[in-house]
């Protein structure tokens, strides 16, 4: 009885102990503070501190003040809504927005690395209506003085805004006509092209055929100037890489309506009949750049065959099922910001958006005139989910790069294809090398 008392005793005096501990450190330490909050003593302490140099809290807007600026770069999206051809079935949607999908996608793109870098991108979209005046427009958006330009035009357009006096320190990006005349003959100092060339893509196709052993092609074209420019870099072609032309034929009927009961019965009559009568070839190779012909070649030959070109297996920058080496990251981006697939032009704006993008951070530089001359230098390079890093030739300003050819639902292959070869870039097997090049700039 008597332990049981003492153990009670002793008992009760170590909890008055505990109790006398914990008063103890409740007075000599405050309350602790939860989370994200001030506790009321450093408050206390942070007021006093402040007292002997009332100056204190005067400088601290000074000191948020003092910290660096962002360097902010304004990209010009000039475009016009050009007619376009129509979708060529209902099931393919009315795209009015291509191209400048892509271009805030690349805004967004730059302005993550910006948060590091001290950058900020603007992009003033600057597009008209077809019946606009493009060297107006161009005028209001250099009189500032040089800028980066992103252009979403067809050639006479495109060389109008590049001859203005106003527009010759600046940076043009063509992201829409793969026209070769704007690469030779016709091209401009300041006007870079992202988009590839017909050459260049008439190379990419040319050299799948030769590595699969097809060299016979019966080529059939439409009669826009578009399918005569690209018939013509399938010519040249055929001689670079050993091709050849069993018949070259334009298209003369017309297809009809295209939602007649009968449209498919009308249709395959003249797909038969425009095809019928060739010298025996590998594969059909189509010109049809105004999308009215072409897709209805494949299963309605005469003779049956592979049928590439501008339908078929196509030579394209960009295809919407294409998702190697991170490319499925520009799909996602630019399905979340327009809610649709992408086509190809908006993967040219997003890359020319990125190609300004990494000519300002690799640099340093935010003059146009010097960012100019570090897209043109040896130093430079842009990625572009191709697997390798892309930059410019020297000679015409065109961009390096894979060309994707693409089936109806997935890719065929990519080239340049493997064995051919190139003492410098593997990728200017596709296209005119330095030595082809007619291309004389006339500034500098």
């Amino acid at each position: 009885m008597l332990s049981s008392c003492n153990r009670y005793k002793n008992s009760i005096a170590k909890l008055l102990a505990g109790l006398a501990i914990v008063a103890f450190s409740a007075g000599f330490y405050g309350t602790q503070p939860s989370f994200g909050q001030e506790s009321d003593a450093a408050a206390a302490s942070s007021d006093k501190a402040a007292e002997p140099n009332q100056d204190a809290s005067k400088d601290a807007p000074k000191k948020a003040a003092a910290k660096k600026p962002k360097t902010v770069f304004k990209v010009v999206y000039l475009g016009k809504k050009y007619p376009e051809p129509p979708p060529l079935t209902i099931a393919e949607d009315i795209v009015t927005d291509k191209g400048i999908q892509g271009a805030r996608v690349g805004i967004d793109d730059n302005n993550r690395t910006g948060q590091f870098t001290g950058q900020e991108f603007e992009l003033v979209e600057a597009i008209i209506p077809a019946d606009g005046d493009i060297v107006a427009k161009a005028k209001e958006v250099l009189k500032d003085g040089d800028a980066l330009i992103v252009a979403d035009l067809e050639p006479k357009d495109l060389l109008a805004v590049a001859d203005l006096p106003q527009a010759q320190g600046s940076v043009i990006l063509n992201i829409r006509d793969s026209d070769d005349k704007l690469r030779q003959k016709q091209c401009r100092y300041n006007v870079f092209h992202i988009i590839p060339s017909w050459a260049m893509r008439a190379d990419a196709v040319a050299q799948y055929l030769i590595v699969k052993k097809w060299p016979r092609w019966f080529l059939i074209k439409g009669k826009a100037p578009s399918d005569e420019a690209f018939a013509k870099a399938t010519e040249r072609s055929a001689k670079r890489f050993g091709g050849k032309i069993v018949e070259d034929r334009v298209y003369k009927f017309e297809t009809g309506s295209r939602r007649l009961d009968s449209g498919h019965q009308q249709v395959q009559s003249q797909m038969a009949l425009a095809t019928q009568g060739a010298p025996e070839h590998d594969i059909i190779w189509v010109a049809d750049t105004q999308d009215g012909f072409g897709e209805y070649l494949m299963y309605r030959s005469y003779t049956p065959r592979p049928v590439v070109g501008t339908q078929g297996m196509r030579p394209v920058a960009w295809d919407d099922s294409y998702t190697e080496y991170g490319g499925m990251a520009f799909q996602r981006a630019l399905r979340d910001k327009a809610h649709r697939k992408a086509v190809e032009r908006d993967y040219t704006a997003w890359l020319a958006i990125r190609a300004i993008g990494e000519a300002t951070v690799r640099s340093g530089k935010t003059a146009v005139k010097d960012l100019r001359d570090y897209m043109l230098s040896d130093k430079y390079k842009v990625a572009g989910f191709k697997g390798e890093a892309m930059n410019f030739r020297s000679w015409n300003h065109q961009l390096r790069q894979p060309v994707l050819l693409a089936g109806q639902r997935t890719i065929v292959s990519v080239s340049p294809q493997e064995g051919f070869l190139h003492p410098k870039y593997l990728t200017d097997t596709l296209g005119f090398d330095e030595r082809e090049s007619l291309c004389e700039f006339k500034q500098k």
